[in-house]
């Protein structure tokens, strides 16, 4: 029932590994889906590896964007290179596999983001935002009268967000353009 010490130290190590190799932080939701698509370690034992992990300070949250990310710390790195020797072969093998195919993915959720709130008069406040290394390049927000209508935007923006932002950026320079002529 009770892992040993070396299995619970190579899974808390994977987890750094997975954040070192990420390169760019990424939310708790995130690393979970990694994590549990991958069978490493069961939800339970792996959100107590991440409160271990923070509270020894190798790894910390970080707020970016309204959302709070995980980052590896200086002291995971150092943990890692020292000890990297120890995860499983076959578990790296199995990530860097897994995040070929799921980078964009990752990336996209964290630089695309799109919400959607109750406003006063029953309508629906959405919220949609484009971002490049934490920059905001574009944040929409838009009144609509249905709940169907916000989740539609939502849906719309998630799936094709720079034919969109290129469409919005057309749209507002084509007048500049006409007016130049």
């Amino acid at each position: 029932m009770f892992e040993n010490s070396a299995e619970l130290a190579e899974n808390k190590l994977l987890l750094l590994y997975i954040l070192s190799e990420l390169k760019t932080p990424i939310s708790n939701t995130q690393l979970t889906e990694i994590v549990l698509e991958n069978n490493f370690i069961n939800y339970f034992t792996l959100q107590q590896y991440i409160s271990e992990l923070e509270l020894s300070k190798f790894i910390s949250y970080k707020n970016i964007n309204e959302k709070k990310l995980l980052i590896l710390t200086e002291k995971g790195e150092n943990v890692l290179s020292l000890f990297n020797d120890r995860l499983s072969p076959s578990k790296i093998a199995i990530f860097d596999n897994y995040i070929k195919d799921k980078i964009d993915l990752i990336k996209k959720e964290l630089t695309i983001q799109s919400d959607y709130t109750i406003a006063k008069n029953d309508s629906f406040l959405v919220d949609l935002k484009a971002l490049e290394d934490n920059l905001t390049l574009m944040e929409l927000k838009l009144s609509v009268p249905t709940r169907k209508q916000a989740v539609s935007l939502c849906s719309k923006w998630q799936e094709n967000p720079s034919d969109l932002y290129n469409k919005i950026i057309n749209l507002l320079f084509s007048e500049d353009n006409q007016q130049e002529s």
